[in-house]
């Protein structure tokens, strides 16, 4: 999978201009929030410019992990963070979840069944959703979102 699939795939799930209180990333557009960008414009930010963002901030740290690993990395990590997503994974893998990708964790993933990674995967992103204070209020979009990503994992794997 390239990039420009992944992130077709990933603009489905985030939308345009929002300021929701409830959101603890405060003012988001495309998914990406003042929280983790502070000195960019949010209001302003254009689609390509969320584009080049994701490709240099979110895409590259699982560079070398099987396609639809990556995707789902992908995923979670503009969904939750990046130290998150790579957290969650390596508790998924069994290896310490220390939220930095190295040889121990790249050995342990290409070791294991891609299936099987996914379903942990996405099961570890279920539990950390369902622990959010905020769950109540945007859970039914994170389930939805499970649901959508257990399909590509299906078709990617």
């Amino acid at each position: 999978m390239d990039f420009d699939t992944a992130f077709d795939r990933l603009i489905g799930h985030e939308g345009g201009y929002v300021n929701n209180p409830a959101d603890p990333g405060g003012e988001t557009k495309f998914g990406i929030s003042k929280r983790s960008y502070p000195d960019v414009n949010i209001a302003a930010l254009t689609l390509a410019d969320a584009k080049a963002i994701y490709r240099r901030d979110f895409w590259q740290p699982l560079a070398d992990a099987h396609p639809a690993v990556r995707f789902q990395a992908f995923d979670f990590a503009v969904n939750s963070g990046i130290q998150t997503a790579i957290r969650k994974l390596q508790a998924a893998i069994g290896v310490a979840d220390d939220g930095h990708w190295g040889p121990i964790s790249a050995a342990r993933l290409a070791e294991m069944d891609v299936s099987d990674v996914l379903m942990l995967y996405i099961a570890e992103r279920l539990d950390f959703w369902r622990k959010l204070r905020t769950f109540q209020t945007f859970g039914a979009g994170w389930a939805g979102r499970a649901a959508v990503n257990l399909r590509y994992a299906a078709k990617d794997n």
